[in-house]
């Protein structure tokens, strides 16, 4: 029966941005999309967007870096521009823009594209400000545009299993949830760009790699009512945290404990989920929350052995298998004219939530409120003049 909702992804909750005022895409069977930004993350969505799983097809791809554009471009044999405008302006059958640029560059991106009226699809985070959050979703409101976040892992079946299970209340009380990323990335991975282990553009450890497993604690366990957060730069010469340890109280009672490091040695260690309650208890792993490690309730149902054999996946990366499914199911959305499970006023959250942690680790581990505002966080201040990836050349610096 557990399988059964798998194929019912989109049903499972979630907020939506807000309503389009027109969607012209009405009776396609597949729809069209225009990469822009071809870095490390931009194999995982143009794989999946290759794959028969997903009904979609590439038009072009735009990096201001020609060797990476052309690299992608030749390898799934379509166009590449270094300006995204020129790409907008000769392929006007695109419906669909995925922004996969630096963070600190993905407000600018849609506020500078949305004049097409698009369809945007951005990386995570949504952005590194609650600020620029707010301006992307008004902008793609007034421009009938639908704006979807990348929130993969919330597709991998072990996360689909647990949520289901939560939505059917079988843990009663939630007690505590924990989030602990332990992963590797050495001083080469932050200087292959220059943007990485910037306040402006990246962010650290929370900002970015464990950004995924910040927005799954807050899904699985409610409005956050308070929190208190310490970073530390303990291995890698970078501007920002490489490893932080926060405490939760949720607006439920329930307590979350969150722990991150890019400072794991020798390689990846793990990436995983516990959700602790009155009446059972999982514990989701693996390096990318992509295996269930135990799962046990007070009333045992046919299904949970099942569950126990069948919902953990082998990945080959920390990245996992969650493009795919994403993507399907934003395709799914726009052409039902249905909601999606993270469009811009839930992928709005996870920045809410970032927000208040580096305040708080800035004002030394004081607690604070989501909503916070940001006085002494660094995050997502100071934007360079020039962009530095796959930025129009008409569009503003």
């Amino acid at each position: 029966m557990w399988r059964e909702h798998l194929g019912r992804l989109d049903q499972l909750t979630g907020v939506s941005g807000g309503a389009p005022r027109r969607d012209p895409i009405t009776m396609e069977r597949i729809l069209r999309f225009g990469v822009v930004g071809c870095g490390r993350i931009a194999g995982n969505h143009l794989r999946a967007l290759a794959s028969d799983h997903v009904p979609a097809e590439l038009v072009a791809v735009a990096d201001v870096k020609e060797d990476r554009a052309r690299e992608k471009a030749e390898q799934y044999r379509v166009p590449y521009y270094l300006d995204y405008h020129e790409m907008l302006e000769r392929h006007p059958d695109i419906d669909v823009i995925d922004i996969l640029t630096p963070t600190g560059y993905h407000a600018r991106h849609v506020l500078d594209l949305a004049r097409y009226g698009k369809h945007f699809i951005v990386e995570k985070p949504m952005a590194l400000q609650v600020s620029d959050c707010d301006r992307m979703i008004a902008a793609c409101r007034r421009h009938g545009s639908r704006l979807f976040v990348v929130k993969q892992n919330r597709y991998n079946r072990a996360v689909v299993a647990a949520r289901r299970a939560l939505d059917d209340q079988r843990f009663g009380k939630i007690v505590m949830g924990t989030v602990r990323v332990r992963w590797k990335r050495d001083q080469a991975y932050y200087a292959n760009d220059s943007w990485r282990g910037t306040w402006a553009l990246d962010g650290g450890v929370m900002a970015q790699q464990a950004s995924h497993h910040l927005d799954l604690l807050q899904w699985f366990m409610g409005p956050v009512e308070r929190l208190q957060c310490q970073i530390a730069t303990r291995l890698l010469k970078i501007e920002v945290e490489d490893t932080a340890a926060a405490l939760f109280r949720f607006k439920s009672g329930a307590l979350g404990v969150f722990e991150a490091t890019t400072a794991t040695r020798p390689t990846d260690l793990e990436a995983s989920l516990s959700i602790l309650g009155e009446h059972g208890s999982v514990i989701l792993g693996g390096n990318a929350v992509n295996r269930i490690e135990h799962w046990q309730f007070d009333s045992e149902l046919p299904e949970d052995a099942q569950i126990r054999a069948a919902a953990s996946q082998e990945v080959p990366n920390v990245y996992g298998h969650g493009h795919a499914d994403y993507l399907a199911a934003v395709v799914r959305s726009i052409l039902g004219k249905q909601s999606g499970m993270v469009e811009g006023a839930e992928g709005r959250k996870n920045v809410v939530i970032l927000t208040a942690l580096y305040e708080s680790a800035a004002r030394g581990g004081l607690p604070v409120r989501p909503g916070v505002r940001a006085r002494k966080a660094r995050i997502g201040r100071r934007p360079p003049r020039r962009t530095t990836s796959a930025m129009g050349k008409r569009g503003t610096a």
